[in-house]
């Protein structure tokens, strides 16, 4: 007979039920231990489905009404922008982990009163990143981290799409709900894996630009987005750039553009120069039908050594959540160092570079 203590399960909740949403769900659902009690959306025949498929024993409209559910451990928060704060920080109040779909929120402001709701409450906050989980970014991030490109001391990354506006007048296009355009929307993955592959440089300077030339004369729009138009406005950028000053005399140049006049399959890219070597990485079309390719530029004894380099097996929201569910069950000597604020700092770049762009010229941070 075996004495050995089975956990407790741990019982969690979605808050949304649209394509981010879902990931959570799949995600969580592949983890032993972990159980799907409830779930939150206002799109009530997608609700109930996903209630069904999932055998989620609650559903609820209002996620203030999912919070209010006893014995719950821990919730996603997957909605727009504008709404994270406020249920990460109810969430946070009440005792949960959480963990928020990206941006951390709509600005610096917010961001930071998520990350103090999590060190008061002592729980986990975590966003998700889920690009630097990509197999080509984590062989990029050893070769790097292995010293095989020396120093690095320039780099330039973007996501750039055709038509790509996640739905004219919906919620992404509103600075009040979305926080921002493409930058906040895409660009904030950019600036996440490429600090993170250069080590975490704290950031002296940011001098940005912003551009709104096709969005708001209704070009640039996607019809491969499924977030449900309101008639709003488009008051968001469509294209941004920003020129990045890190410590040690390091550079990073960032683009994120929705919609341009350019090559019709999107691209994201990251290419660095080092004192070693360089590397050039580039995924090129959609998401589901991306082809990466990770070329490492070196030499020996003045010969030319450059390689293909093989990526290592793709993360995504599945590893983004095994790690989330990890560091809850680590115990709480572990949930300090999950406070949001790797996240945090990504949301005051973002607010630099929007001033830059207003005020046109360098902000310090």
């Amino acid at each position: 007979m075996s004495n050995e203590i089975v956990p407790e399960p741990l019982k969690v909740g979605v808050v949304g039920v649209g394509w981010a949403g879902q990931q959570h769900l799949k995600a969580f659902r592949a983890i032993d231990g972990v159980e799907i009690v409830a779930v939150a959306g206002m799109e009530s025949e997608l609700l109930e489905s996903l209630r069904v498929e999932y055998g989620i024993p609650h559903g609820f409209a209002r996620w203030e009404d999912l919070l209010e559910l006893e014995g719950l451990d821990a919730i996603s928060v997957a909605v727009p922008t504008f709404l994270h704060a406020p249920i990460a920080v109810g969430a946070l109040e009440r005792g949960l982990h959480v963990l928020s779909e990206k941006p951390l929120a709509r600005n610096g402001e917010e961001g930071a009163a998520m990350v103090a709701a999590a060190r008061g409450a002592g729980r986990v906050l975590d966003v998700v990143f889920n690009h630097r989980r990509r197999g080509d970014i984590r062989k990029l991030k050893s070769i790097i981290d292995d010293g095989g490109l020396g120093r690095p001391y320039y780099a330039k990354a973007s996501w750039l799409r055709r038509s790509g506006i996640p739905t004219l007048g919906s919620w992404f296009t509103s600075p009040e709900l979305a926080g921002g355009g493409p930058m906040a929307d895409i660009g904030v993955h950019v600036i996440d894996y490429s600090l993170h592959l250069l080590g975490e440089p704290k950031v002296i300077s940011v001098s940005a630009s912003t551009y709104a030339e096709l969005g708001p004369r209704g070009r640039g729009g996607s019809e491969g987005f499924t977030a449900a138009a309101s008639g709003l406005a488009f008051e968001v950028e469509d294209l941004a750039s920003a020129f990045i000053r890190l410590e040690g005399g390091v550079t990073l140049v960032v683009e994120a553009g929705w919609a341009g006049y350019r090559d019709p399959a999107d691209l994201m890219d990251f290419s660095v120069f080092g004192t070693e070597g360089g590397a050039e990485l580039r995924v090129v079309d959609s998401p589901d039908a991306a082809a990466s390719s990770l070329r490492i530029f070196a030499d020996k004894d003045g010969a030319n050594t450059d390689y293909m380099a093989e990526p290592l097996e793709d993360g995504e929201h599945q590893a983004v959540v095994d790690d989330f569910v990890a560091a809850i069950r680590a115990g709480a000597d572990e949930w300090g160092s999950h406070d949001g604020s790797v996240a945090l700092t990504r949301a005051l770049i973002i607010d630099a570079c929007y001033q830059s762009a207003r005020e046109q010229r360098e902000v310090r941070l």
